[in-house]
């Protein structure tokens, strides 16, 4: 979800040449869990063709912001990476009801916006 609203927020704002965007998790998931595809979806964002996948040590490492979203990247980041981690400690939505990923979704989109109000 945050990636498909940064890749909305920068555009919308003219960011493409100073934004870079990569997306990744520590443990990702097989598939998009349907429950974050149909909250997507309500709100006119397509998300059925991605593929969770795992974020390297380089990326990170090449990264000045990484967002995670209710966990630490300690695992991936040495003490010394001199990059910002902001953790959003959100709930996972996977099992959770439509009404509840709803709410998580508009909180992302909240967070993504602010972090493109600090560009």
């Amino acid at each position: 979800m945050a990636y498909a609203f940064a890749q909305q927020e920068r555009s919308s704002r003219d960011f493409e040449n100073e934004v870079e965007l990569v997306t990744g998790g520590t443990q990702p998931a097989e598939h998009v869990h349907d429950e974050v595809v149909h909250t997507m979806d309500a709100i006119g964002i397509d998300i059925s063709d991605r593929t969770p996948r795992e974020v390297t040590f380089e990326e990170i490492q090449a990264s000045d912001i990484v967002i995670t979203m209710g966990c630490s990247a300690e695992d991936v980041c040495p003490a010394g990476w001199a990059g910002d981690n902001r953790d959003w400690d959100l709930d996972d939505p996977d099992g959770k009801s439509h009404d509840e990923v709803g709410r998580i979704r508009d909180e992302i989109r909240q967070r993504v916006s602010d972090l493109f109000d600090e560009f």
